[in-house]
C-alpha cells in the first residue's frame, strides 16, 4: 500500500544533538511504519555524529542508523510536521500554533555506555509504537 506523502500523517524527533534519543525514535518509526508515515528527526544544536551506543543498541534489535548524520532544526522541518515530539530540548524547540507537540522524557544517552542505551531504545520504541497506533494504524 502506498500512501501519497500529502496523506502520510508527518512527524518530528528533536532533541539538542539529534545523535541519540531523536535519531532512535525516527529510526524505530520508519522500520515500523514503513511507508505509512513521514518521518524527521532534527537537533536544535546537532552533534557531529550519532552516538556509537546508540548505533550499537539499535543493531542489537536490527535497526541499521550506522548511515544517519545529525541534522539542525529547521522552521521548515517543524512547519512541515503533524506532530513534533520534543526529547530534552527545553525552550530552544519553536512552537508554532496548530502543531500537535509530545514532550517525552527520557535520559540523555550523551557519554553513555551501550549498557545504558538499551532502556533508553527500548522505551523509545514503546512510545514510538504506541504513537504510531495512534497517528496511523495498521489496517
Amino acid at each position: 500500500m502506498n500512501i501519497p506523502a500529502a496523506e502520510r500523517p508527518s512527524v518530528l524527533f528533536v532533541c539538542v544533538h539529534n545523535a541519540g534519543r531523536s535519531q532512535m525514535a525516527a529510526a524505530f518509526l520508519t522500520h515500523l511504519a514503513g511507508d505509512r508515515v513521514q518521518v524527521r528527526s532534527a537537533g536544535s544544536a546537532p552533534a557531529d555524529t550519532v552516538n556509537p551506543a546508540v548505533v550499537r543498541a539499535m543493531s542489537e534489535v536490527g535497526v541499521d542508523i550506522s548511515a544517519e548524520v545529525p541534522k539542525v532544526l529547521t522552521v521548515e522541518a517543524v512547519q512541515a510536521s503533524d506532530v513534533v515530539i520534543t526529547m530534552g530540548c527545553g525552550d530552544t524547540c519553536p512552537v508554532f500554533p496548530g502543531k500537535r507537540y509530545l514532550d517525552w522524557e527520557l535520559p540523555d544517552p550523551a557519554g553513555q555506555g551501550v549498557e545504558a542505551v538499551r532502556p533508553i531504545r527500548d522505551e523509545i520504541e514503546k512510545r514510538v509504537r504506541g504513537l504510531l497506533d495512534e497517528i496511523a494504524p495498521a489496517e
